[in-house]
C-alpha cells in the first residue's frame, strides 16, 4: 500500500497506480534535462510544433470524454530497438514533470529484435536509471524515472503484442520506415507521424555516442514540449 502510494509502477499495465507521480520526484538529472528543455522549445520548427500539437490536442480531448481513464499511446517504429523506446521513456517522464494524470506510454514495432544496447546506454547518460532484468536475447529492462524506484518494463516487441494496449491507443510514428510500411495499426484510434533519424546510421563511427545523445535529446525536447502545451 505504501509503495502504491508512492507511485511504484507495477507490472500489471491494467494497474491504477501505473504512474502517480509528481514533478518533484523525478529523478534529478531528468528534471533538469526537461527544465533545459524548455529553454529550447524555440528552437523545434513550426511545422514539428503543429505535429506535436496534435499529442497535446489528443490527451486534453481524451480526458474530456475519459474522464480518470487513462490515455494511453503506443510509440512505433520497425524494430522496436531505438527511438520508440527513448520516445516512451521520454513521454512517460514528461507526463510526469507537466502533472498529466493517468498518462501510459509504450512502444512497438513492426517486428520484435531488442532494446538496442547503444539507446540504453545513452538514456542512462542522461538521468533515467536503466537495470537488464533478464540475460536473454530479447531481455528486459527496468526503467526508473523517478527516486521512489517507479519502474517502466522496456523490451522489443511488436506494437500488438499483448503487453500493449489492444484498443483506444495513439499510435505515434518515430520512424518514416514503419510509417510508410505499416499504413494501418491495428486498434488506434489516432495516429501521428512524427519520425526522428536513426542514430543507427552512426554505428561503429566516431560519432556514434555523440549522434546517439544528439538523437536522445532532440526526441526528449519535442516529446517534453508536447506535453507542456496539455490544456
Amino acid at each position: 500500500q505504501i509503495r502504491q502510494k508512492r507511485g511504484m509502477i507495477p507490472e500489471n499495465k491494467n494497474s491504477s497506480y501505473y504512474l502517480s507521480l509528481m514533478k518533484h520526484d523525478l529523478l534529478k538529472p531528468i528534471a533538469s534535462s526537461i527544465e533545459q528543455f524548455e529553454k529550447e522549445y524555440f528552437q523545434i520548427t513550426e511545422e514539428r510544433k503543429r505535429i506535436l500539437n496534435q499529442i497535446a490536442v489528443f490527451i486534453g480531448q481524451s480526458k474530456k470524454l475519459k474522464g480518470a481513464e487513462a490515455v494511453e499511446f503506443i510509440f512505433i517504429c520497425t524494430h522496436n530497438s531505438r527511438r520508440s523506446h527513448i520516445a516512451q521513456i521520454w513521454a512517460q517522464a514528461a507526463a510526469v514533470y507537466y502533472d498529466v494524470k493517468n498518462i501510459r506510454c509504450y512502444s512497438g514495432g513492426t517486428e520484435a529484435t531488442t532494446f538496442n544496447t547503444k539507446a540504453v546506454k545513452a538514456m542512462s547518460a542522461v538521468g533515467f536509471k536503466i537495470a537488464k532484468k533478464d540475460n536473454t536475447e530479447n531481455p528486459r529492462y527496468k526503467v526508473h524515472i523517478s527516486g521512489s524506484q517507479s519502474t517502466l518494463i522496456a523490451f522489443s516487441k511488436k506494437y500488438n503484442d499483448p503487453f500493449n494496449p489492444a484498443s483506444g491507443f495513439t499510435a505515434v510514428m518515430v520512424c518514416s520506415q514503419a510509417d510508410d510500411n505499416c499504413p494501418l495499426v491495428i486498434g488506434a484510434e489516432k495516429r501521428i507521424s512524427l519520425p526522428f533519424k536513426d542514430p543507427k546510421d552512426f554505428d561503429g563511427t566516431p560519432q556514434e555516442e555523440a549522434k546517439y545523445h544528439e538523437r536522445v535529446l532532440e526526441i526528449g525536447r519535442e516529446i517534453c514540449y508536447a506535453f507542456s502545451q496539455v490544456n
